[in-house]
Formats: structure tokens, sequence, C-alpha cells
């Protein structure tokens, strides 16, 4: 059985690090094109190959979908004006309204995924939250954007939580990067969601800069290395990683809150996708959570392992 490789320093130069954007918005059609790109070629061997081929189909269906959909409901200038001036989010999780671009959304997600090789159980629970009313598919969305996912509904959930990442990257999207700000610790500027994973990525201009990934909208997000995310905490922050690993996925965990979040090392893999990545280093997850550390990234496609 694989270990966890004892808690040591990022060895990562912090001196290359450039001065980057604090915010990067996604391009939804090339997030979900690569996506399940990556998804299929991580499903060619791995243990969770049947997981991961399905995922890889069901990323492909968020980006087959995007080409006509209806415009989503964007804030109004007083709403981005008013959510500046405060150091809020400008798209609103807390009072998410579903519009007719988030129902299209739903329905074609839902005839679409129908085509989708599946175990007999997760072609029932598209049944069910396909002929679900819109007072359940509300209490869907609610439940995926309040990061509450009930473990006897995981199935539902996921197909769910396909349509509010095409929703919330199309949201995210069309806002202006130079008005978004800092929020809190942990918190995406563009949603108010939290951080997926985190990524150190190697693009020219921000070279070595560690960005958090939204598991949302997936808008990224400037955030100083060797600092918790969770808590913001400098102190007693170490990586762990799987013996004989490639270095390029470890868990970075904080002494202080006990929490850890997995950072993805883009430097050294530019293949590298903060949520099919995710899915398929679950085995980092599991032994760092026998350490006694509790995860704070979420990932709806992991929930339950």
């Amino acid at each position: 059985m694989p270990k966890v490789r004892a808690p040591g320093p990022d060895p990562t130069q912090i001196g290359d690090v450039s001065a980057p954007a604090f915010a990067v918005l996604p391009d939804p059609a090339a997030l979900f094109s690569r996506r399940a790109a990556r998804f299929a070629t991580l499903a060619q061997s791995h243990p969770l190959a049947p997981y991961l081929s399905f995922l890889a189909a069901l990323s492909a269906v968020q980006r087959d979908l995007l080409d006509d959909l209806p415009e989503p409901a964007a804030p109004s200038p007083d709403d981005l004006a008013r959510a500046r001036e405060f150091g809020m989010p400008p798209l609103n999780r807390a009072r998410f309204a579903p519009d007719a671009a988030f129902g299209a959304t739903l329905d074609r997600l839902f005839d679409r995924c129908g085509s989708i090789p599946a175990p007999e159980a997760a072609t029932a629970a598209l049944a069910r939250v396909a002929s679900a009313d819109a007072g359940a598919r509300l209490f869907f969305a609610q439940n995926v954007l309040a990061d509450a996912i009930p473990m006897d509904a995981l199935a539902e959930h996921v197909f769910v939580a396909a349509a509010l990442q095409i929703h919330f990257a199309r949201l995210a999207a069309r806002l202006d990067p130079a008005t978004l700000v800092p929020v809190a610790d942990g918190v995406c500027p563009a949603c108010g969601g939290a951080p997926g994973v985190s990524l150190v990525v190697g693009w020219q201009g921000a070279h070595g800069a560690r960005f958090c990934s939204c598991s949302s909208c997936a808008t990224l997000w400037n955030y100083v290395r060797i600092r918790c995310t969770a808590c913001g905490s400098t102190k007693g922050v170490g990586y762990r990683e799987i013996e004989g690993g490639s270095g390029a996925i470890k868990a970075e965990c904080c002494d202080e809150c006990g929490s850890y979040l997995k950072i993805l090392y883009q430097t050294q893999d530019p293949a590298l996708d903060p949520v099919a990545d995710d899915v398929a280093s679950l085995g980092l997850d599991l032994l760092v959570r026998e350490g006694g550390s509790r995860r704070f990234g979420v990932n709806p496609y992991s929930i339950g392992y």
C-alpha cells in the first residue's frame, strides 16, 4: 500500500514567481474540452477507469451544450458596483435563483446524459432528477451550492453539479476580472465558492504563481504560497505526497486548523486539471485523512470516496 511522504517545505523556488493578475476568468469551451480530454487520458490506466470514463463523457456533454444555450441573467451594473464597494463576490451563490438559461441547461444536460454508458444506479438517479419538479431541482442546486450534498443522493447531485458548473462558468466568463477583489481566505472573488484545489502555474508572466481554482465557476484567483487557504495561517504549513509519486500533486496541510488542500504543480505537468486530477488522486486524500487532516477543497465528483 502506498505511503504518504513526511511533511516538508514547498520545494518550488519562490524567487521564480512573477507578478500575476489577481483573477483569471474561465473560458467555458476550452475548460470543458480540456477536462474531457484529461479525464479520458487518466482513464486509460487507472483503478477508477470506469468512473473517470463516465466523467470524461459528462465533461464532453458540458462542452457540447455551450453552443446554443440561452444567455444567463447577469448581475446588473448596480449589483456589480455594490459588490466591488463592499468587497463581495458579484455572483451571489446564497441568493441563487434559477433563470431560463439554467433551466435549459438542466433539461439539455439530462437529455444528453441519457446516452452516456453508466451503471444501473447512475441511470436510475438520472431518471429521478430529470423527472423532478422545479422545487426539487432547486433543492438539489441549493445543496450543491451550499457544499451540503447528502450521501443518500450523491448520483442525482452529480448531474445537477455538472449543470451548475456550466451555468456559473458562463456567468463568470462575462465578468470584468479587473473589478474582482479579494473577499476572504478560501473564497472565490467571483461567486463566493470554495476552491477545489490550488495550482502552481507555468504561464508566461505568472510562472510559479499559485492560484486557487473555484469548484463552482472555475475562476482562478491568485493566493500567496505557503499559506493555508482555509484559515490563512503561515505557521505549521507542510506538504505531503504519496511515496514514489512524481511530485506534481501534493496535499498542503495546516497544523493550525487541521485542514488540507491539494496543490497541483502545472510547472511540472501542464496537463494537470483541477477537477480531473483531483478525482484521479483520491488515494492521496485517503492517506492524508488517515493522518487526521480534513479536506478543505470541494469537488462534487469525489464526495463519497
